[in-house]
């Protein structure tokens, strides 16, 4: 494994086992901050961002047990690793900072060589983490993809009600063949990153993205009362985006592109599907297959956003909404009841 860096805080009473932890770690080219007991450090992390932290256990006004507990109740601190390092050489004691979330565990007096692993093994698990994080978060708000992150995973669901959004390229096989390959993957970046901009400004978060195909989910797995209004305000920025993307090709002198929305809300069942090594965060039930339904219905009456009822019960007065009638849509049995939102085009 290689020798990764990083910003480590050193928490021991003992002015000595600071200055020794010190020194080989900068010569490992580690950042070391130093705390004398356990409040201490816990009023330096208010400030400070860290990679991992080194604590003791003996210690005066505030032992390590009390830390780590301090800790890993904290969800800006959870997901730094913690080392024990302490001179209670006790089964019961390691047992007992396992459970709490440490990291790992290291007897006094330590083994440099054992020291430099396990250092780099809990810096390389929360790189890992960190990726991940930034990865959730080119997809989700902040808010959302903590909320995935700290939640505990497993595979499974819960019903909640919430609100998907599909979203296509009209007549993108036809475009896809008149250009080369590599302009077709510009083309899909571009177009991504604009649905992804816009549902995240909303509060949403991207679940799916198959082709030129894209499922967006409001108020799962963070719970929001407004997740009708966001969705819409997103389906209507997503147009803006588009128009002024199309401004662009046009300057370029290639095709613009048009796409299709479509919004319903209701009870869905989210979370994990998937294994236990490879998972994504969804939501399944007639709201998913309805919200797909009216963005194919879109082709039929031209209208770049269509909205059922229910979604329409959730909006704000001012956002106006135009019925296009009961359709009978494939796959329901029933009528549903079918909204165009009407929006600003930028020429």
């Amino acid at each position: 494994m290689s020798n990764l860096t990083g910003s480590i805080l050193v928490v021991d009473d003992n002015r000595m086992n600071r200055l020794m932890l010190a020194r080989g770690l900068e010569q490992q080219g580690h950042q070391v901050w130093f705390a004398e007991n356990g409040r201490q450090a816990l009023e330096m992390m208010q400030d400070q961002a860290l990679d991992l932290v080194l604590l003791d256990i003996e210690m005066p006004e505030m032992n390590g047990y009390e830390v780590l507990e301090q800790l890993n109740a904290n969800p800006r601190w959870r997901d730094i690793p913690v080392i024990m390092i302490s001179a209670v050489d006790e089964i019961d004691s390691v047992v007992k900072c396992i459970e709490m979330g440490a990291a790992d565990y290291l007897n006094k007096p330590f083994n440099p060589v054992l020291l430099k692993a396990r250092v780099n093994a809990s810096l390389e698990k929360k790189r890992l983490l960190d990726k991940q994080r930034e990865l959730f978060r080119k997809f989700a708000t902040d808010e959302v993809a903590e909320e995935l992150l700290t939640s505990d995973f497993s595979l499974g669901g819960k019903l909640v009600d919430a609100t998907v959004l599909f979203c296509d390229i009209r007549s993108f096989t036809t475009l896809a063949e008149s250009q080369s390959p590599e302009e077709t993957i510009e083309l899909l970046n571009a177009y991504y990153a604009m649905i992804i901009n816009a549902t995240a400004g909303a509060g949403g978060m991207v679940s799916l993205m198959a082709g030129d195909g894209v499922m967006s989910i409001f108020g799962a797995p963070l719970a929001r009362e407004d997740h009708r209004q966001q969705s819409v305000q997103a389906a209507m920025q997503m147009i803006e985006l588009i128009d002024l993307f199309n401004q662009e090709q046009a300057l370029l002198q290639r095709t613009p592109i048009a796409i299709g929305i479509g919004i319903a809300s209701g009870s869905v069942i989210a979370g994990f599907v998937g294994t236990q090594q490879r998972a994504t965060y969804t939501c399944i039930g007639d709201t998913v297959n309805l919200a797909s339904r009216l963005e194919s219905h879109t082709k039929v009456v031209g209208q770049p956003i269509l909205i059922e009822e229910n979604t329409r019960l959730g909006l704000d007065p001012k956002i106006q909404v135009v019925p296009q009638g009961e359709v009978q849509l494939r796959g329901k049995t029933q009528a549903v009841k079918v909204f165009s939102v009407p929006v600003e085009r930028i020429s």
